[in-house]
C-alpha cells in the first residue's frame, strides 16, 4: 500500500490530505517507482487552489526522483533497480508512483536523488528560458524577477555561463546576496527600490532585451516598462496572481514589444527533447557547474507546510518532500 498527498476540494494548504492508496501494477509502457524525493513547485499551489483546474480528487506533485521497482510489458530502456527522475506528471507527493517509462530520464552516477528531484522542473525551466524562449547572447542584458528563488538561482548561474548580464530582483538583502553569488551582475531589492527605475538607471535608459517574469500581477506592468525597443517579456509564472486582461496596443506604444507565456511542457514534448534538456541540466550538476540550493526537506505529512512556505515567497532555493 502506497501513501500519497491528495486534494478532494480546491483551497489552501489545509485541503492537502495524506492518504493510503492502492496503486495498480504498471501497465504496458509503464514503470512503478519508489520515490526518494519530490520537488515542491508553484504549479502545485496553483493546482491545489483551483487556479489551474484539474479533475478531483487530485494527486499533487509533478517532480521526483527514485528507484524503479517494476516495469510493465514493452518497457525496454528502463529496468528495475535503475535510478530515474521525471517531471510534469502528477502524483509525486507520494511513496510510489506509476509513470510512463518514456517520460523518465536516467540519473547519472554521483547525483543524489534529492539533487535530481530538485532540478528537473526548475532546472529545465531555466534552461529553456535561456536557450530557447529568448536565446540569450553574450553581453546581452536581461532582468529576472525572484532571482533568489528556485528557478532564479539556477537561471543566474546558467545565464552567466552564456555570458549574459543578469539583473535580478529580490525581496531582501539576504536574497540579493544569494543572487549575486549565483551570478547576477546587479540585484535590485524591490522592497526598497522601484525596479523599473533602477533597470533604466543600470542600463543608461536603454532597457533590457528580455524580462523573465514569474511573479505576474504585481510586476507585469512595470516589467513591460523595463524593455528596450522590440524587447520581449517572458511571463512564465504568476506567484502574485494572474495578470488581468490588457490592451495589446501597449505592446505597440512600448516599442513593438513581444509577449509570450511559455510552459515547460511545450519544450519537452518529444522523448529526444526531454532527454537532451534533462541531460544537459543533470550533467551540469554532475560536473559541479550548477550549484543547487535546497532550502528545506520536509516529510510527506508536512506537505501543507511546504505549500505555506512556498506561497510566503520567503524561501530561497528548493523545497523537497521526502517520503
Amino acid at each position: 500500500m502506497a501513501r500519497a498527498v491528495r486534494v478532494h476540494q480546491c483551497g489552501g494548504p489545509e485541503v492537502l490530505q495524506l492518504e493510503e492508496v492502492q496503486l495498480p501494477p504498471p501497465g504496458p509502457g509503464q514503470i512503478l517507482v519508489r520515490i526518494e524525493a519530490s520537488g515542491v513547485n508553484f504549479i502545485d499551489v496553483y493546482q491545489c487552489s483551483g487556479l489551474y483546474k484539474l479533475p478531483l480528487p487530485l494527486a499533487l506533485g509533478q517532480e521526483a526522483a527514485g528507484v524503479v521497482e517494476q516495469a510493465g510489458s514493452g518497457v525496454r530502456d528502463v529496468r528495475p533497480g535503475q535510478r530515474v527522475a521525471w517531471t510534469s506528471i502528477n502524483g509525486t507527493y507520494a511513496t510510489h508512483a506509476v509513470v510512463p517509462a518514456d517520460r523518465v530520464v536516467p540519473v547519472p552516477e554521483g547525483i543524489p536523488a534529492k539533487l535530481a528531484a530538485a532540478v528537473m522542473l526548475q532546472g529545465m525551466t531555466a534552461h529553456y528560458l535561456i536557450h530557447d524562449t529568448y536565446p540569450l547572447k553574450r553581453g546581452e542584458a536581461c532582468l529576472i524577477h525572484a532571482a533568489a528563488g528556485g528557478v532564479g538561482l539556477l537561471f543566474c548561474q546558467m545565464a552567466k555561463r552564456v555570458g549574459a548580464r543578469v539583473i535580478g530582483t529580490a525581496g531582501t538583502e539576504e536574497k540579493a546576496h544569494l543572487a549575486r553569488k549565483a551570478g547576477a551582475a546587479e540585484v535590485i531589492v524591490y522592497t526598497k527600490q522601484d525596479f523599473d527605475a533602477e533597470v533604466k538607471r543600470i542600463t543608461d535608459g536603454a532597457g533590457v532585451s528580455v524580462v523573465y517574469d514569474s511573479v505576474g500581477k504585481d510586476t507585469f506592468d512595470r516589467s513591460l516598462g523595463c524593455l528596450r525597443r522590440r524587447g520581449m517579456l517572458v511571463l512564465f509564472g504568476q506567484s502574485s496572481g494572474p495578470v488581468p486582461p490588457f490592451d495589446l496596443q501597449r505592446l505597440s506604444t512600448g516599442g513593438s514589444l513581444y509577449l509570450t507565456r511559455p510552459t515547460l511542457g511545450s519544450y519537452i514534448t518529444t522523448r529526444e527533447e526531454l532527454v537532451g534538456r534533462a541531460g544537459a541540466v543533470l550533467e551540469m550538476v554532475r560536473k559541479g557547474e550548477l550549484e543547487v540550493r535546497i532550502e528545506a526537506e520536509l516529510p510527506l505529512a508536512q506537505a501543507a507546510e511546504a505549500h505555506r512556505l512556498l506561497a510566503s515567497r520567503k524561501t530561497s532555493g528548493k523545497l523537497l518532500l521526502i517520503p
